[in-house]
């Protein structure tokens, strides 16, 4: 059962203030837009100077040319700040109408801010109508106790971008790049030895990591771990398998081939072309394309498993989240998700920001991406992992932002500071569980 107390010290009663509508609106349809109407929407990518911006700000000005009566203010917020940002603006009166929130807050924005079920709002005929062709793994990131509190938007996966030329540099092939973790410390290896070059680094412990666990999760994954139990009441830091994933990254550190570096430095030597290979989010594949271009060949392979089974990746990126309370304005909001995770938004927000179309059918569609793909086929591979992909895996309660925090230094302590991988972990677990819903 969702909790739904707004932090802050707010009383009650404005709590219960609050959580009429929603209950009013699961019992009507909902309205039209007849009149105009002003919506908020805090957007992260609109804190972006680069791409991620200009490409929202296109998406808002084709869906209000087409929605004369919704005007959009766009509220840009940074992805880290958007929680404690909704908060503060909800605490002081000032609700969002609707939010781009990062998928590890869902469970904080559904438990303690009020989220709207898109179950509770819009009519089911329209629901199933609009989700029809979208990838249900990736709808199934948005949900919660069985309902929809986000509408997947912008997400990606981890891949391996790797330097083709490095490969043949190395005597290796670059047709046949690694497809699991022994493979990848060989390959890493024999660049590093060859060519002088870096051979492997990704986005998974200590300054690469940025401050989330999404695609470290992926590798968890991947051997059977996790850091959750199904019924999000306990921490599994100190699950054997996690424990043993934590510690091939730590043996690929020993064994001089994964170093501790910050994203931005991993993507200035892969952008450089002395990097051998890249896991990361596939939403840096445009900036990586442009580098390459005339430099490398730059190619991509799925995520590495370990041995012969294939990896499970995890999602990083976002879902978009009804916050208001006012049904005209929950309608208007629904109308720009709508339009935001249609075929057109998707087209936009694949070839301009480079992060996944949730609509598959429109990769092939001249309509939409198929000229794109043609261009641009490293996006393949990441749609192909898409049906094992799992979701970012949410930490419940008020203190999930410290719990991510405490796992990650765990994390980059054990891989990169020398520490005792289980011991570590288990004192980890141990600390993190305590701040655990009880």
């Amino acid at each position: 059962m969702l909790r739904r107390t707004l932090l802050g010290g707010l009383p009650a009663l404005m709590l219960s203030a609050a959580l009429l509508p929603h209950t009013a609106m699961a019992q009507t349809a909902a309205p039209s837009v007849d009149a105009p109407v002003t919506i908020s929407f805090y957007n992260y990518n609109l804190a972006s100077a680069g791409l991620g911006g200009e490409a929202t700000r296109k998406l808002i000005a084709e869906f209000m040319e087409a929605n004369p009566n919704i005007i959009v203010e766009g509220v840009a917020v940074g992805s880290q700040d958007m929680a404690s940002r909704l908060q503060a603006d909800m605490a002081a009166n000032r609700i969002p109408d609707v939010a781009q929130v990062v998928f590890d807050s869902l469970a904080f924005v559904a438990d303690n801010l009020g989220a709207v079920a898109l179950e509770d709002a819009i009519p089911a005929d329209e629901l199933a109508a609009h989700f029809e062709g979208m990838i249900p793994a990736g709808l199934n990131l948005g949900r919660l106790d069985d309902k929809t509190y986000a509408l997947a938007y912008t997400f990606s996966t981890p891949v391996l971008f790797y330097n083709a030329d490095l490969f043949v540099e190395a005597g290796l092939d670059p047709d046949n790049p690694p497809r699991n973790w022994q493979e990848v410390r060989d390959a890493a290896a024999a660049i590093a030895e060859t060519t002088g070059a870096g051979g492997f680094n990704g986005s998974l412990a200590g300054g690469g990591a940025a401050g989330f666990d999404w695609a470290l999760q992926g590798v968890l994954l991947s051997n059977g771990g996790g850091v959750l139990s199904d019924d999000r009441a306990t921490l599994t830091f100190d699950d054997p398998a996690t424990i043993e994933a934590v510690q091939m990254l730590r043996d690929l550190h020993e064994a001089g081939i994964y170093e501790n570096m910050p994203s931005e430095v991993m993507i200035e030597q892969m952008n450089s072309g002395r990097m051998g290979m890249l896991l990361t989010t596939s939403a840096q594949q445009n900036t990586l394309i442009r580098a390459a271009e005339g430099q490398y060949d730059l190619r991509v392979a799925a995520m590495p498993g370990f041995g012969d089974r294939a990896a499970v990746p995890t999602n990083s990126g976002s879902g978009l989240v009804i916050l208001s309370e006012d049904p005209v304005k929950q309608r208007a909001a629904f109308e720009l998700m709508k339009f935001l995770t249609s075929e057109r938004g998707y087209t936009i927000i694949t070839s301009e920001i480079g992060y996944l179309p949730l609509r598959p059918s429109i990769v092939d569609d001249p309509a939409y991406l198929a000229d794109w793909v043609e261009a641009n086929p490293l996006v393949r591979p990441n749609l192909a992992q898409l049906e094992r992909m799992q979701p970012w895996a949410a930490y419940p309660g008020q203190s999930y932002r410290q719990i991510a925090r405490i796992f990650l230094d765990a994390v980059e302590l054990a891989v990169f500071g020398g520490a005792d991988v289980e011991q570590t972990l288990t004192a980890a677990q141990s600390q993190a569980q305590s701040l655990m819903p009880r």
